[in-house]
């Protein structure tokens, strides 16, 4: 039976599967929240595999990698779907700040959370990203050794994505202007004294001006915006609202890519040695990253492209997610 109370989770919730609040600190003293949800079959005295789950870039565990944590805990797994440090219900006394390295410290704090649970068995532990968190799983996985498998769903390299743009690559230009838009948002936070918002992922209008805003959506959406826009509108501003997530009410720390541009994701992720699955959507407009990354993994490694499914099917589409898949992958590989 669910133990949380004042339950905001914006999914159908099982109440035959147990979920409690969870706490635990990473390495840089963050305090990460999290939702433990325990195997469908959960019995005191017994070992489980176990998976760390994170993501959307930009949502909250009661989100998408809620529904994930839930869903594969009704096929046997304890699984801990958490909050990033500084977003959500996870501690920081800035907010809504983006990190290359703290976000795959997060991971790393959520293995050495599961294998400290006496019903988990530390030598079967896996890790799931989702959409830009899938990078930084991947990235966790090529220097964490106790990650034994590792998944992504709809991948997006955040640092790809910020410093390079999304379908249509930036220009030296641009990057140019973007360094100079950064150190104004650093100098207007310092002349304020207040944390600015701001799109993590830059925008130009035809003159090469940054496009600024201090949401990622607005109220109602325009009848004119892209498919991108529409798809993640439908998903954070309609069917899966919460207060608590960035992308649902405000957008990141406007300085957010710093740290993307200086400590660049998925250096090394040829050398991960643990097996390797990478889910995207035939429609999704981030199947290039996901596609580009699984290139350059070793195997073992497999490749799911769903058919028909755009980028935020993947993230609550239950009729598209491939979780029997994901399922297969964890138990034949935390053996």
């Amino acid at each position: 039976m669910s133990k949380l109370a004042n339950d905001t989770r914006v999914f159908d919730v099982d109440p035959a599967i147990e979920v409690q609040n969870v706490r635990f600190a990473n390495r840089y003293g963050f305090n990460l929240a999290g939702h433990l949800y325990l195997s469908k079959s959960f019995a005191e005295g017994e070992k489980y595999q176990a998976i760390a789950i994170t993501g959307p870039f930009g949502a909250v565990k009661e989100q998408a990698s809620g529904l994930y944590a839930q869903t594969l805990a009704q096929h046997d797994f304890v699984t801990l779907a958490f909050d990033q440090s500084m977003t959500g219900e996870s501690s920081g006394t800035r907010r809504n700040v983006a990190s290359s390295d703290i976000f795959v410290e997060d991971f790393s704090a959520a293995v050495d959370f599961l294998g400290s649970q006496k019903f988990v068995d530390r030598e079967r532990i896996g890790i799931l990203g989702i959409c830009g968190l899938g990078s930084h799983a991947l990235t966790a996985a090529s220097i964490d050794t106790r990650i034994k498998a590792v998944a992504t769903s709809v991948m997006y390299d955040m640092s790809s994505s910020m410093w390079d743009g999304i379908g249509t690559p930036k220009t030296e230009e641009q990057r140019e202007v973007e360094k100079q838009y950064l150190a104004d948002m650093r100098w207007k936070e310092v002349d304020s004294g207040k944390q600015v918002p701001g799109p993590h992922e830059l925008a130009f209008d035809q003159n090469n001006r940054p496009l600024y805003a201090a949401s990622l959506f607005p109220q109602k959406l325009p009848a004119d915006a892209d498919s991108i826009t529409k798809d993640f509108y439908n998903y954070y501003v309609q069917r899966a609202f919460h207060p608590r997530s960035i992308n649902s009410t405000t957008a990141w720390d406007a300085v957010s890519p710093w740290s993307y541009y200086n400590f660049p994701l998925q250096q090394n992720i040829d050398k991960i040695t643990a097996p390797k699955l990478i889910v995207t959507g035939e429609k999704a407009h981030s199947r290039y990253m996901a596609e580009a990354a699984y290139k350059r993994l070793t195997d073992p490694k497999e490749l799911i492209v769903v058919p028909g499914a755009t980028h935020c099917d993947l993230y609550d589409q239950m009729a598209k997610i491939p979780f029997a898949k994901f399922a297969a992958f964890f138990k034949n590989n935390l053996k």
